[in-house]
């Protein structure tokens, strides 16, 4: 298993994890750090995904499952959760793009 998906799955656990306790308001500190880790390691054709997927569940995609008797406010929670993790890998993914764009040459900025 690579690098990537090891943050990925911490990431996402975290998430799940997080979105049923509080650690003493660190929470969203946490889940915008994996965020950040796991937009670096994001591979150039997933990045407008993962920033589509952010957008959606940041838009109230993550609430769409609230009415659902008994597990709707956990999936909720969680899936908000997902979704400040996907706005932080997003945020590192368009910088990583801005950054390839500057300093690499078309021709290297083409394959990465």
């Amino acid at each position: 298993m690579s690098l990537a998906k090891i943050i990925w799955a911490v990431s996402a656990a975290a998430a799940i994890i997080l979105a049923f306790i509080n650690l003493a308001g660190h929470d969203a500190m946490i889940l915008a750090i994996l965020g950040l880790l796991s937009g670096f390691f994001l591979d150039h054709n997933h990045r407008r995904g993962v920033i589509i997927a952010a957008i959606f569940l940041m838009a109230g995609g993550a609430s769409a499952l609230a009415s659902i008797v008994g597990i709707g406010d956990y999936l909720t929670a969680i899936l908000t959760s997902l979704g400040a993790v996907f706005a932080a890998a997003s945020v590192m993914a368009i910088v990583r793009t801005l950054v390839e764009r500057i300093f690499l040459s078309n021709k290297e900025a083409s394959t990465a």
